[in-house]
This record gives structure tokens, sequence and C-alpha cells, in this order.
């Protein structure tokens, strides 16, 4: 459990770090204070903002890689340490700007493969249950219990993942289908009746039902497995 520790510190500091980039992006495109609608990027920025996400990821998965002895250590580190992030991104803004005013606020979370938005509140709850999970696993794991994923259990996170994933990009999906713009999805930097459409684009309402069910899902598989590890017992009082 003391790698914990390091994956915390370094969480910490990126969360601030990243905090950091996006107020010099506000200042320079929200100087009133960033809200909906989007002010738009030029296509170059969108370009790099896309670089700068795929990056951050690619540093949390090495990090997380770095701490593990195996597969299931080096994800539970990676998930831990992205959760870790995304929380302090969110305290470093509140320190640095005041925002966001309250955890229904609406943020954009992600761009990959299409804009992902949604209250403050719901990637924080993703967060603390991916760091309860982490800390879990690699606390049983630690004590030799066994912990196993039948394959339906495997399918249902999966399933649980993809749900939350579509409450985030819903509405940018409604956009994009609404006008026809998957039609020619690579040239869409290019029309001006999709930034038209962005330009104009208000977040109203998140499906927190769906969005609940979706981390309902993960959190039974998981808990299924983790009480199955605990009946049975750990390998070393086995033998």
């Amino acid at each position: 459990m003391k790698r914990f520790v390091p994956a915390t510190i370094f969480g910490i500091a990126f969360g601030f770090l990243e905090a950091i980039v996006v107020v010099y992006l506000r200042k320079i495109y929200y100087p009133q204070g960033f809200s909906f609608p989007l002010t738009l990027l030029e296509p170059q920025m969108i370009q790099i903002e896309i670089v700068r996400e795929i990056s951050t990821i690619i540093m949390l998965v090495t990090f997380g890689w770095i701490l593990g002895k195996k597969l299931s250590e080096r994800f539970s580190f990676f998930i831990f340490t992205f959760a870790v992030w995304d929380i302090f991104y969110y305290v470093a803004l509140k320190l640095f700007l005041d925002w966001p005013e309250s955890l229904l606020t609406w943020d954009i979370l992600f761009l990959i493969p299409i804009t992902w938005v949604g209250p403050v509140l719901a990637p924080l709850i993703c967060s603390a249950g991916m760091i309860l999970i982490a800390l879990i696993y690699v606390y049983l794991d630690e004590k030799n219990y066994q912990i196993r994923f039948k394959l339906f259990q495997v399918l249902i996170i999966i399933l649980g993942v993809m749900i939350i994933i579509y409450t985030f990009i819903y509405d940018y999906f409604q956009l994009m289908s609404k006008n026809n713009f998957w039609r020619d999805f690579a040239s869409i930097t290019e029309k001006p009746e999709f930034w038209e459409a962005v330009r104009n684009f208000i977040p109203q309402k998140f499906n927190w039902f769906l969005f609940s069910s979706g981390c309902l899902l993960i959190a039974v598989s998981y808990l299924f497995s983790f009480l199955k590890a605990l009946k049975e017992g750990n390998r070393f009082n086995q033998n």
C-alpha cells in the first residue's frame, strides 16, 4: 500500500499542472469566466488540445505501469492516479479561479473522439469510485487474496463504462446526428455550419439515472469479486 503515496503525490501535482494550463487558456478565451456556449478555438488549437489529452493519458498509464508489478496492479495504479489527478484538477481550479461555482456546474471533460460534457459532480463520483476500487484491489492482492473476474463480470464492467461515457457524449452525439455531421467527420472542422452549431450549443440536462446505472453495474461487479475473494480466504492460509 506504500506505493499509493507516490501515486497520490504525482496525481496531486499533475492535477495542479493541468489546472494551470487551463487557467492560461481561460484567461485567453474566457476572460469573463468559463461558461457555455463555448468560445470557438482555432482548428490548430483544438488539435493541440487533443494531443495534450492523449499525452496526459500516456503519462498516467506510464506511471501506473511503473508502480505496478503485474497487469492488474498497473491498471489499479493507473485508475487511482487518474482519479487523484482529476479531483485535484478541480481543487486547483477552485483555488485559482474560484470555479466551479457548484458541483453541478457544467464542464468540458474530454475531446476524444467527440466532446464530453457533464456536471463537475459526475467525473468526481467516477474518480471517488476508481480510488476506492484501486485501494481495495491492491490491498486484497497484497494480502494474497485471489481476485477473479468471470467473463460476464468483465462484460458488465465494460457495459457500465460505456453507459457512463454515453451520458457524457450524448449531447454532442445528438448535435452531430441532428446536423448530419457524421457523413464527413474527417473534414468537419472545415464546415462553418458545424462551428455555428457548436457556438449555439448549451447543455441543458444530464441523465443522472443512466449515469447512476453505469456506476452501479461497475460497483456490483467489483463488489462481487471482492466479497468472493474474502470468503475464499487468502492463498497463504489455504496452503
